[in-house]
């Protein structure tokens, strides 16, 4: 090791061989060697990383991960789980990339290393209950290999025996993170030890006061009773020699926290907790469980309500055993525990009992009867498959596969459908923030509002005034809050912007007929619009002005009416403005012309006949209730309906500055050959425009094809440039816009 001085001192000894792969070669010897070169060769690398690196207790850094697969060889784990325990801190500490270690170790051994960094990112920082369980959840969500929480836990043990280094300012976070956060996950998992291990490592430095009171008391309580303790146990081996059953008896004792949380919930004073005392009886098979229980409770009598069957009915994470309380010998209350060997490795270690099971063939046949059926397939899978690799193909358990959990960047953890999008996200914090979400960032980089969310991501929303709904988002919303918020904004809006449209239409038409603006809705004018309102059938001034912003009423008619009750009450029309409105508007056209930004939308619709862009001479058509269309200047469409219904077409233009890109057709003829569509696309992607949609023809294999392409342009301008860099494309022949004057009614 660079950082050990060969005259060191005991301390400095003890450090070098604790930092040594001798320590852990002394456990992996259930591996064959070819997984020990494996386990050798990452344990060299991380040495190599941490160098220099010291942890607060001044052992050299490299003592950690050696501890923590130390832990994971306690469940016999395979070499790649062993090798991300020795890598787990070097893509974080030490600079090394994720594509580094695919080279150096496999994918497999980086994609647990990597899972691990990213849990590493996670703070668990709120004291709310709920967020507590979705914390969890997602940290099980996220790690798609049971592996990765396995290191996890062992990462964490290891930090918590090793807390007492630590700064006291960080006891209190991190035991009650791992009391809330990673003791409940040990528990979901089956992992009993590391439970219990977890829950009163975090006790005693959460409260330490208390733990150290109670250490005391029961360490008191254990020398005042065992005498008490040996005679049961006396009892009950005798009680077994003479039915022959060949039974393992352990004593148990509660853990200082469980005890902890009896008093505190029940109120108790310490003297009052009965049952700090318990017995494992491990027997070797289910029907002997059954039988040592009717033993016991012939040398003692049971509790009444305290016998419980968790083998007919397994917990949820596996847990089979039968429970009964006894009263023992000075009317002491005495917990018993019946299990087989396999039912004791699940409770013992829980979902690590498959590899455990690798140690005891025997108990595979008892498998079948172990606890939750993710855990039973587990069991399955490995019974059918030797092979590491191949098992862990089948092993990427997602314990929550119907919700993705994400961040709010104050670190509030959010529980969405899977498949859920940024929009979804916005919408989930607030209706605003979803109608003017305009941009977002997942950790820190800018991604499209249709963006997938996954798990752990921390996702920011970026709003703007301006901004609002877009109907294409309900083509890729999951939520129902999301889809129903966005419709009912849309719908608000298309009212509005078709009233603020009829405003427009109502007004040009009127100063065509000389009169300025339109008459004031008060009580002076009321008698006026009342007449009106007789005349267009409608109930009030908006619902006129929406009906002619949708084309159900046409401006110049509702215009020219109005015209004659003002000039009825005596207003002359300006006979200056009449001829000035009339004499620059287009002679097929009735109306001066209405500036179009692309910002326009439900009550503009651009037509799919000819996809008019800026720069286009375009045309626009009031329908019966469809609001404005807007056609080029030459489209057959167009052209038909004004032979038809001229009265109906207005003046409209393009802004000088767009609001967004609109879409148009074109197709591009190739020589047939492998990769072509490829170069067109990337064609495509140069000239900076999106492919919204592709159409390849069903014809049978030519020569040459004809591509259609759907794609999105600023204007005519980059439409050019946009041709130019096909055409300059080898394999293309010939590239067009489709219009429809050439290709009618495409």
């Amino acid at each position: 090791m660079g950082h050990s001085r060969p005259k060191a001192i005991a301390p400095a000894a003890a450090n070098a061989a604790a930092a040594s792969f001798a320590v852990l070669e002394a456990q992996i010897g259930y591996l064959s060697e070819t997984d020990i070169e494996v386990v050798r060769k990452a344990y060299k690398f991380a040495d190599a990383a941490h160098l220099g690196q010291m942890r607060k207790s001044g052992e050299p850094y490299i003592t950690h991960p050696i501890a923590v697969a130390g832990l994971c060889t306690e469940w016999k784990l395979d070499a790649q789980a062993l090798a991300a325990a020795l890598l787990h801190d070097a893509m974080e500490d030490c600079g090394i990339t994720k594509v580094e270690l695919i080279e150096r170790f496999g994918s497999p051994v980086a994609e647990l290393v990597d899972g691990l960094t990213k849990l590493d990112k996670l703070e668990f920082n709120t004291r709310e209950e709920n967020q507590a369980e979705s914390f969890r959840k997602m940290l099980l969500a996220m790690a798609r290999d049971v592996r990765v929480i396995l290191i996890k836990l062992a990462d964490r043990t290891h930090n918590m025996r090793t807390m007492s280094d630590m700064p006291r300012t960080k006891w209190g976070r991190i035991a009650s993170e791992t009391l809330e956060i990673y003791a409940p996950i040990a528990h979901r998992l089956g992992l009993n030890q590391i439970y219990r291990e977890l829950q009163d490592l975090a006790f005693k430095y959460l409260l330490p006061w208390r733990y150290a009171v109670l250490t005391k008391a029961v360490s008191r309580a254990r020398n005042r009773r065992r005498d008490l303790i040996q005679k049961v146990q006396a009892d009950v081996e005798a009680v077994f020699a003479q039915a022959k059953m060949h039974v393992r008896i352990r004593g148990r004792e509660k853990t200082l926290y469980s005890i902890y949380k009896k008093m505190d919930d029940k109120h108790l004073s310490f003297a009052q907790v009965t049952d700090i005392y318990g017995f494992r009886v491990i027997v070797p098979s289910v029907v002997d469980c059954y039988t040592a229980l009717g033993w016991l409770h012939q040398i003692y009598k049971p509790v009444p309500g305290k016998f419980k069957d968790h083998i007919a009915i397994a917990k949820v994470n596996g847990y089979q055993s039968l429970h009964t309380t006894l009263v023992g010998p000075s009317g002491v209350n005495v917990e018993f525990q019946m299990r087989t060997e396999a039912m004791h490795l699940v409770a013992e270690s829980g979902v690590a009992a498959h590899w455990l099971y690798k140690e005891h063939e025997a108990a595979s046949a008892q498998s079948a009867r172990l606890g939750t059926q993710w855990l039973q397939s587990l069991l399955d899978i490995q019974t059918e498959t030797r092979d590491a690799a191949e098992f862990w193909d089948h092993v990427k358990v997602d314990l929550f596969p119907d919700a993705v959990y994400v961040f709010t960047p104050k670190s509030q953890i959010m529980a969405l459908p899977r498949g859920a999008t940024v929009v979804d996200f916005a919408y989930a914090i607030h209706s605003r923030v979803g109608d003017h979400a305009m941009a977002a960032r997942i950790n820190g980089e800018q991604v499209p509002l249709r963006t997938e969310l996954k798990n752990g991501d921390v996702i920011e929303v970026i709003t703007a005034p301006v901004s609002a709904p877009n109907p294409a988002w309900l083509g890729f919303v999951r939520t129902g809050r999301a889809r129903s918020k966005i419709r009912h904004h849309l719908k608000t809006m298309a009212q509005t912007e078709s009233v603020e449209l009829g405003e427009k239409l109502l007004s040009q038409s009127l100063r065509a007929e000389g009169i300025e603006k339109l008459p004031a809705l008060d009580e002076a004018h009321h008698a006026l619009w009342e007449k009106l309102f007789r005349f267009t059938g409608n109930r009030n001034q908006t619902d006129l002005l929406m009906d002619i912003g949708l084309g159900k009423r046409i401006a110049t008619i509702v215009a020219k009416r109005l015209a004659a009750l003002l000039f009825e009450k005596g207003l002359k029309p300006d006979a200056l403005l009449m001829t000035r409105e009339r004499f620059t508007a287009h002679e097929s056209i009735s109306q001066g012309a209405i500036n179009l930004d692309g910002s326009e939308n439900a009550s503009v619709v651009y037509s799919r006949c000819c996809r008019p862009l800026p720069g286009d001479d375009i045309v626009g058509y009031l329908g019966r209730g469809e609001g404005l269309a807007v056609h080029t200047r030459d489209c057959a469409i167009a052209r038909k309906l004004e032979h038809k219904d001229s009265e109906r077409f207005i003046g409209v233009e393009w802004s000088d500055e767009m609001t967004r890109s609109f879409e148009t057709s074109i197709s591009v003829t190739v020589l047939n050959g492998q990769g072509v569509l490829a170069r067109v696309a990337g064609a495509l992607a140069s000239a900076e425009t999106d492919i919204v949609h592709v159409d390849m023809g069903h014809e049978t294999p030519q020569d040459t094809a004809e591509l259609k392409f759907v794609v999105s342009v600023r204007d005519t301008t980059h439409l050019e440039q946009v041709m130019r860099h096909l055409k300059r494309t080898p394999s293309v022949i010939q590239a067009d816009r489709l219009t429809n004057k050439s290709v009618s009614g495409s």
